[in-house]
């Protein structure tokens, strides 16, 4: 099972690379960054041993589709998608927080919820609440942008502002940019049968703009439920069937891994691997309504990506 878990181009005009837990991101000419989303895999803050087929392909496509369909509430840094796997854009300096919005008391929140806690980043919650259940309306739970290597922290919208942050004037901007952007991601999914529960966003400025950057409505960034099953389970106490990375890391807790000092990643058998990967490819497909085309997987993909991406390169600089 071939991926790609590691890239090391030397784009024209490069000047910089980043390499995060799923993409490595190149700055050219200081100006536009070639984003390159592996098929690498992490979970509570950890970068898995193996890549998953086609993972990078999933989340790179469902970006740019959701971009291109949120392009008129907010700016993004999008300009192209030369390649199956590759986003080229305008380089912004991020907000050094991540705008996370709930639409329901699932995974990280309810597990916090269930421990006692009844006010998650700032916001209030009711006793008697159930997991899975539906926020009156949507929450915002932010955290803070870690650094390679480091844990994202839970923190509120008080002292992002009073910290200096985000300015008061910029974070009311992107509370609002960040419903908004759920709004319609959840009418996109409700279109295709789908429930929207969770996801996160991360913005930046350029020119004194606000622009959406990285990733939008991807299984890494959210979490989605089907809408058929969502009432029968949820009133008799069950599990929801969901398509997000949530049962990854609900294997790795299973298997007793959750991040912690001491604590050994299980193994990854094909099986598990194939698994996974057949599970992003149907998020694919039951969220675009498209059939998944499987990129030709061939021995010189690096020199698609190379050849894909400096074609691009070429019309900017």
């Amino acid at each position: 099972m071939k991926t790609i878990t590691q890239t090391d181009f030397r784009f024209p005009k490069q000047t910089g690379k980043y390499v995060g837990k799923v993409r490595d991101v190149y700055t050219v000419d200081n100006k536009y960054l070639t984003m390159i989303v592996t098929d690498r895999i992490s979970a509570f803050d950890v970068v898995l041993p193996k890549g998953i087929p086609y993972k990078g392909q999933v989340l790179n496509q469902i970006a740019s589709k959701f971009l291109d369909a949120t392009a008129d509430i907010v700016p993004n840094w999008k300009i192209a998608s030369p390649d199956p796997v590759v986003t080229v854009g305008h380089r912004c300096d991020p907000f050094p927080v991540e705008m996370i919005v709930r639409g329901y008391l699932t995974g990280s929140s309810w597990r916090a919820y269930k421990a006692g806690a009844r006010s998650i980043c700032g916001v209030t919650l009711p006793d008697g609440m159930r997991e899975h259940q539906r926020f009156d309306s949507p929450i915002i739970t932010p955290t803070t942008k870690a650094e390679q290597g480091e844990h994202d922290e839970d923190i509120s919208r008080k002292d992002i502002i009073a910290k200096g942050l985000v300015s008061e004037e910029d974070y009311c901007r992107l509370e609002k940019y960040a419903l908004a952007l759920f709004q319609r991601g959840s009418e996109m999914a409700a279109a295709q049968g789908l429930i929207l529960v969770d996801t996160k966003y991360e913005f930046g400025k350029k020119d004194g703009v606000v622009y959406l950057i990285d990733e939008i409505h991807t299984p890494d960034s959210s979490r989605y439920f089907y809408a058929d099953t969502y009432e029968k389970a949820f009133a008799q106490g069950n599990q929801q069937r969901q398509l997000s990375k949530e049962f990854v890391r609900e294997w790795l807790m299973d298997n007793g891994f959750q991040g912690k000092a001491g604590q050994k990643i299980p193994a990854m058998t094909n099986e598990v691997v194939a698994d996974i990967s057949e599970r992003y490819i149907e998020l694919y497909e039951k969220i675009t309504g498209e059939t998944f085309v499987k990129a030709d997987f061939t021995d010189d993909i690096y020199t698609r990506i190379e050849t894909n991406t400096e074609n691009m390169l070429a019309r900017l600089l």
